[in-house]
């Protein structure tokens, strides 16, 4: 597979180019900085309810809207009147991010696990099919990514993937089997273990490697020469 361009060129805004009282993160204001900003965005994707997809990182709504609720118990309409706070946005549908954005960055769009991982990977598709901009699936869920594999070849997949300098021996065997499972087209590695030898030995295999989260100038440099791009928040890039 060709990868699309914007994969590898600039770097990606963690839920968005969010700023805590200007833009909340994964809301409609964040994703249209990171436009306006030249960045590439990376967001994160829930079932609802009714079987839709929320642009939504928890598995509930406390932390970014007080209110003390699962994501998955409210159906869309209701969770796209809720408001986030940090920002003047509400709860965005991934419909409505892919409206706004309209092609004019590359999205790294993480499907987050859940309990049917084939609905979401389903319904994510299909907003998919009907976009027409450089969009790739991500997510810690090779299952989510090994349906993609099977129905939608042609979408880029990457495998998200964690581990520390003490476990990357036995991590090998695991990340092995993930990508038997998954085929991943790159690899979106926490930043310590996007700097270590397992990296390095997917690279040489031409998998690239997306570091996350980079938090500084200094994160930057870690990575910048063991990895391809990279995903950051709390600082312009």
């Amino acid at each position: 597979m060709i990868l699309p361009d914007g994969l590898l060129q600039a770097p990606f805004a963690h839920r968005g180019l969010w700023s805590p009282g200007e833009a909340a993160e994964n809301s409609l204001a964040a994703f249209e900085r990171a436009c306006q900003s030249h960045y590439g965005a990376e967001l994160d994707v829930r079932l609802t309810l009714d079987g839709e997809v929320v642009v939504f990182h928890d598995e509930t709504l406390q932390r970014l809207t007080g209110l003390d609720e699962a994501v998955a118990n409210q159906p869309l309409a209701a969770l796209t009147e809720i408001p986030l706070q940090g920002g003047r946005d509400r709860i965005p549908s991934l419909a409505q991010v892919l409206e706004l954005v309209a092609g004019r960055t590359m999205l790294l769009v993480e499907l987050k696990p859940g309990p049917d991982h084939e609905l979401l990977a389903r319904r994510v598709a299909d907003h998919f099919d009907r976009y027409r901009g450089p969009v790739a699936a991500i997510s810690f869920d090779p299952a989510s990514l090994a349906w993609f594999a099977a129905e939608r070849s042609h979408v880029p997949r990457g495998l998200d993937a964690m581990w520390d300098a003490e476990y990357e021996a036995d991590a090998a065997e695991e990340l092995a089997r993930q990508i038997g499972l998954s085929q991943p087209h790159f690899l979106v590695l926490e930043k310590e273990a996007a700097t270590g030898e397992l990296a390095a030995a997917q690279r040489a295999e031409g998998r690239p490697v997306i570091a996350w989260t980079v938090r500084s100038t200094e994160d930057v440099e870690a990575v910048a020469d063991r990895c391809d791009n990279f995903i950051f928040e709390g600082f312009t890039a």
